[in-house]
């Protein structure tokens, strides 16, 4: 089976050795994402919900650079820095999967930079 690295145009420029996306076997797999800017500042600083939309926005990107749409994606992992976070986190979450939305869980945990309030990882199918 062969892994195709999915990198669109503007990603952010990775904090570590790893390419925003994976395409596998009709997965696409989406590392872990944060409020990156694209000259690696961090974005909206104090502002879970803003971080939250860059964050679905960049997987969108990631998402659709490996042909699927947010419809495929079937599972979700979400770290955040303080649960106090969560409700912001969940109304700007719902925008992005109103209807049907894909499994997931939702951890508190120490991200990379201490301004980074929100991290999600995607699971999305796009084979038959």
């Amino acid at each position: 089976m062969a892994v195709q690295p999915i990198i669109p145009p503007g990603s952010a420029p990775p904090l570590a050795p790893y390419s925003p996306g994976s395409k596998a076997g009709g997965f696409i797999y989406v590392s872990g994402t944060l409020a990156i800017g694209p000259n690696g500042e961090t974005l909206a600083v104090g502002d879970a919900a803003a971080q939250t939309r860059h964050v679905l926005e960049s997987i969108k990107s990631v998402v659709e650079a490996g042909g699927g749409t947010l419809k495929d994606v079937v599972f979700n992992q979400i770290f955040l820095k303080d649960l106090a976070d969560y409700a912001a986190m969940n109304t700007v979450y719902k925008e992005y999967f109103p209807e049907a939305p894909p499994a997931r869980y939702c951890i508190q945990a120490p991200l990379v930079r201490p301004e980074f309030l929100v991290e999600i990882a995607t699971t999305a199918y796009v084979g038959s």
